[in-house]
Formats: C-alpha cells, sequence, structure tokens
C-alpha cells in the first residue's frame, strides 16, 4: 500500500472516458486522496511499469470493448481493484453526494479510515507529468480571452498548458495571479527543473528563451527570445514540438502582429491540432488572423467553443484509442 504523504493514500484510476477520469480523480481529491495513475486502458497497455497504489478505480462504459484479462496486470499486484463502479454523475448532479458516499463506503470498506480532506487552499500533494501539451498564445487582448477559455475547463483534464504571452515582463506574476482566479488550472511561472504537469498552466518568462531538456523538465536558456517579442510565439512552438513531437498542440488567441505563423506549418507537419480565436470575439484579430491563413488552423471559435471543442477532442480520443494499445512516441514524458 502506497502512502505520498501523512496518511494520504494514492490510488489507480482506469476509465475509458476522460469525463470520468476527471470526475474520479475530482471525487479522490475532495475524499483526502491522490491519483498515482489516471488513464485509459490504451495507457495502461503501454506502462511498462505501473506505479504503486492502495487501490485500483476501473470504470468501463463498454466491458467488451477490452479483452477479459486486461486488467490481470493490476489484479496480479497486492492492491485491491475496485471493478464495476456506477458512472460518476455531474458534479452538480442530484446525485452526486449519494454516489460519492457510496464511494468513500466501498474504499473505506477495503482500505479502512481514509486521510481527512484536503483544504482547498492547500497545495497539491500529486504531479502528473504531461503526456500532451496545448500552447495558449497571445497578445494584445490575450489574457482575458485566456482566462475565459480555462474557466470553462471541466477540472483535471489529462493535459499541461504553456502559456506565451506577449507582456512587460514587470507585470508577468500580476497576471498569473490574476489569471487564477476561478480557474480550475494551477497558473505558476515557468521553474527550471520543473516538469509541465497535468491541470498545471505554465507561464513563460520574457527576458530569456525557455525549452524542454531530454529528460523532459523546463530549462531557461541564457539568451533572449528571437525576434521583436517575447516571448516569441515561434519559438515556443518549436521549442516544445521538439519534445513532444505530435502531443504538442496550440491554441491562438488574440494579439497583434503575425507571431506563431512561421512554426504553424512545421507543427502541422508533425500531425498537431493548430486552433484559432475567431476574428468577431478578438481584441485584436491580426495575430489568429496571420496563423490561419497559412491554411494550418483546423478549428476557430469564441474562448468558450475552443474550451468545449478540447473536452470534445479529448473525449473522442479516448473512444478511437480504447480497444487498442496506445502508440504514443512523443519525447520522452
Amino acid at each position: 500500500m502506497m502512502a505520498t504523504g501523512a496518511g494520504t493514500l494514492a490510488i489507480g484510476i482506469v476509465a475509458d472516458t476522460v469525463t470520468q477520469r476527471q470526475r474520479l480523480r475530482s471525487s479522490l481529491k475532495e475524499l483526502g486522496l491522490v491519483t498515482c495513475f489516471c488513464g485509459s486502458p490504451a495507457e495502461l497497455y503501454a506502462s511498462a511499469i505501473l506505479p504503486l497504489a492502495a487501490c485500483w478505480l476501473v470504470q468501463l462504459e463498454d466491458e467488451e470493448e477490452h479483452p477479459e484479462d486486461w486488467d490481470l496486470a493490476l489484479i496480479d499486484g497486492d492492491a485491491p481493484v475496485l471493478l464495476g463502479l456506477d458512472p460518476a454523475p455531474a458534479e452538480n448532479g442530484k446525485d452526486n453526494a449519494r454516489w460519492q458516499r457510496k464511494l468513500e463506503n466501498k474504499l473505506e470498506r477495503l482500505l479502512g479510515p481514509l486521510s481527512a480532506p484536503q483544504s482547498a487552499n492547500a497545495e497539491p500533494s500529486e504531479l502528473i507529468a504531461a503526456r500532451q501539451v496545448w500552447v495558449l498564445a497571445a497578445s494584445l487582448g490575450g489574457p482575458e480571452a485566456v482566462k475565459s477559455f480555462l474557466d470553462q475547463l471541466p477540472p483535471d483534464l489529462p493535459v499541461g498548458f504553456v502559456y506565451a504571452q506577449h507582456i512587460d515582463g514587470q507585470f508577468t506574476d500580476v497576471l498569473t495571479r490574476v489569471l487564477g482566479r476561478h480557474a480550475h488550472y494551477r497558473l505558476k511561472t515557468a521553474k527550471p527543473g520543473d516538469v509541465i504537469a497535468t491541470g498545471e498552466v505554465v507561464m513563460l518568462p520574457v527576458d530569456h528563451e525557455w525549452q524542454i531538456d531530454r529528460s523532459g523538465a523546463l530549462e531557461e536558456l541564457p539568451g533572449p527570445w528571437p525576434g521583436p517579442y517575447g516571448p516569441s510565439i515561434d519559438q515556443v512552438l518549436l521549442n516544445m514540438s521538439n519534445y513532444y513531437r505530435e502531443n504538442c498542440h496550440a491554441i491562438i488567441f488574440s494579439g497583434m502582429g503575425c507571431d506563431g505563423a512561421v512554426a504553424a506549418p512545421m507543427l502541422r507537419a508533425y500531425g498537431s491540432r493548430i486552433w484559432a480565436q475567431d476574428s468577431e470575439s478578438c481584441g485584436q484579430a491580426s495575430m489568429p488572423e496571420s496563423v490561419a491563413a497559412t491554411g494550418c488552423v483546423s478549428f476557430r471559435g469564441t474562448p468558450q467553443q475552443l474550451a468545449q471543442k478540447l473536452v470534445a477532442t479529448l473525449e473522442n480520443t479516448d473512444l478511437q484509442q480504447s480497444s487498442q494499445p496506445s502508440d504514443y512516441a512523443g519525447g520522452n514524458p
């Protein structure tokens, strides 16, 4: 049995939709538990080494889509496996409280008394390295658009975000605090050695160029960003895609100029998704328009529509991969 802090139990989650995974993970967090694995059956197949867990929760919408012995890798270990969970209802649904009590009772029968719930302001005790990263690129009018986008997302999506915003360096910390209000996602300024984790928005500083090193950690380079703007969105896209390859995607929000238009075709060649805010909802549309003019943008919408599109895309990707092993090969996350 694994503990990740003072009496905090670590639980593994396997579910075949991103909505169920994020609901299970949120429910465990409310019970004072942390998550050591949260993925689809395809990601489970692809895991050469499974983390130690106090228990595994398994929720499948269609068990016939998976081989009968798919969970033997879990059952062979010492940790119990809780199968046949009812689907988690919506967070504000009328059945949510009853479902939450049933989950707590089942876990306590398996594990004994659970640790006390964490304070809402407590520092998260778990970090899961993101296998998929979305670059949120913006300039003039961008902060409001990016905040609207983040506020529309449900918690605990299995992606990390990198925020590249043209801004005076002295306002970076202020912007991070403002954007962090009311959003489900942790906003922080990049620090050398940090790994981009799921549930995080990492804001890149203005003064120096940043990249991902071979171990998957953020690295600050000695020189400035190339070009007239900091951070250079073109260079951010190139540096992130050098590591994440086809698992690096981009959303171009409101801004002036054409930053991002050079790198967009290179990302598209990897198979990355490139989306842009629509002109009508932009404070300044020239940056998303210039990237769209490259022919690489596959979807445009308001910040709210972009958030909805991301959730739907993650769901569809899960459904397509749920009956086959993952072929993830991007970088080394």
